[in-house]
């Protein structure tokens, strides 16, 4: 499924990434024709989250690239409900970065059925 895509995906990023030497903008444009371009690629039904520290990422699965405006980037059944949660915690509290990820996917998984709350969470030091 979506999953088992998505880490394709990943690789293919990866790859793509150590071609251009770290160059993340580059190797996720060349991933973006790639995936629009092959045969088995275009036909991946997968989302992609890529990120560093300064710029975020949306890899569509049309093979388009979306740099959101705003600091909140999801993906998935229960994304929306999740970004809700994200947007208004950062508006109004003063929880750590995962603190927010953590409370929004359980508002998430309460809301969606296709979403659970079985989550891990890893922080880019």
């Amino acid at each position: 499924g979506a999953a088992a895509d998505a880490l394709t995906l990943f690789e293919k990023f990866e790859q793509k990434l150590e071609q251009y030497e770290g160059d993340m903008k580059r190797a996720i444009v060349e991933l973006a024709k790639e995936w629009r371009t092959d045969k088995i690629l275009r036909h991946l039904d997968a989302m992609l989250v890529v990120m560093d520290k300064k710029h975020s990422f949306i890899i569509a699965g049309d093979g388009n690239v979306i740099e959101p405006d705003g600091p909140v980037i999801s993906i998935g059944s229960g994304g929306g409900f999740a970004q809700s949660a994200a947007t208004a915690f950062l508006q109004s509290t003063k929880y750590s970065a995962k603190q927010v990820v953590e409370k929004s996917l359980k508002i998430a998984a309460d809301l969606c059925i296709y979403t659970n709350d079985t989550i891990t969470v890893l922080e880019i030091p």
